[in-house]
């Protein structure tokens, strides 16, 4: 059977805090999914990990393994029943257990009638201060990939994989028309001052370079509010938002703020960028050997 991607569909973005509880915050991602459907969202993307406060912040520590769960288990099965009940597609970022010892950070994408379309695992795994990361995920096995879905073919990266140009192209080459990034990124408080602005602009301007480079919708939806404490503490910039085919974008989310954003997307305004803008066509892939290499000098 051939799957026939609609011209037109419309988007949304679930921009919100999270608290220590991990069933207040399940409920509030069903809560604000419902309100989205009912603006007429037909694919909804939660932020990462939203069921949880970032818990990577924390350090090393391995009882905080016992916030994973296995897909299926109890996020992806409310959430498959819910993209069933109100016929929508739903991105969501689990902290999966795959194994014993053995844990993702994992984007699930849900179809409309309830199944799943695809999974991925994040890629590349970041290690910086306050985002111990390296501790609690392996990195993905998945590859870029993108899935069908009623509503369109759609790839789900997670996060840090927003800063490589090559998870984005590797997306699109699969078809994909919307690339989705649920993230949490914030603010460490004794920087944001000098560097605040600056941290927030690079963000944004690396998933605008990625939706002009390759002709596609780009949608990055980040957590908002503070959490933790000093010297653990990071206030996650909200900002949420999705640039078109040629990087352009009507609204910016809120900093401070919960808030849900809504876009409408177009098949033909990738098919009207590309043509004006062919950098598919012009590709030298007989010229890129190299970029497998780790460094060339």
């Amino acid at each position: 059977m051939v799957l026939v991607t609609p011209e037109n569909f419309r988007i949304g973005l679930v921009q919100m805090s999270c608290s220590p509880e991990p069933e207040a915050n399940l409920a509030k991602a069903v809560e604000r999914t419902r309100e989205a459907a009912a603006r007429g969202a037909q694919i909804v993307c939660l932020q990462e990990l939203f069921r949880s406060e970032y818990f990577c912040r924390q350090g090393e520590k391995h009882e905080l393994f016992n916030l994973a769960e296995t897909i299926p288990g109890p996020s992806t099965e409310q959430l498959s029943k819910l993209a069933k009940e109100l016929g929508i597609v739903v991105v969501a970022s689990v902290f999966e257990k795959r194994a014993p010892g053995l844990y993702h950070n994992t984007a699930v994408v849900i179809d409309a009638d309830g199944s799943q379309a695809g999974l991925y695992r994040k890629m590349h795994i970041p290690e910086d201060p306050l985002f111990h990361e390296k501790f609690y995920f392996t990195p993905g096995d998945t590859g870029f990939k993108a899935f069908d879905t009623k509503f369109g073919r759609i790839a789900a990266l997670v996060c840090w994989d927003q800063w490589y140009p090559e998870s984005a192209r590797l997306a699109a080459l699969a078809g994909a028309n919307v690339i989705f990034y649920p993230t949490a990124i914030g603010w460490q408080p004794p920087e944001k001052a000098e560097y605040g602005e600056a941290q927030y602009d690079a963000w944004r301007t690396a998933m605008r370079a990625h939706a002009i480079a390759n002709g596609v919708y780009v949608a990055g939806v980040n957590r908002v509010g503070m959490e933790g404490k000093p010297p653990a503490e990071i206030e996650f910039w909200g900002g949420s938002f999705v640039a078109d085919p040629f990087g352009r974008v009507a609204h910016y989310a809120s900093h401070s703020e919960e808030e849900i954003l809504i876009q409408d997307c177009s098949i033909a305004k990738i098919e009207e960028t590309r043509r004006n803008w062919p950098f598919l066509r012009d590709r030298r892939i007989d010229a890129y050997g190299p970029i497998t290499s780790r460094f060339l000098v």
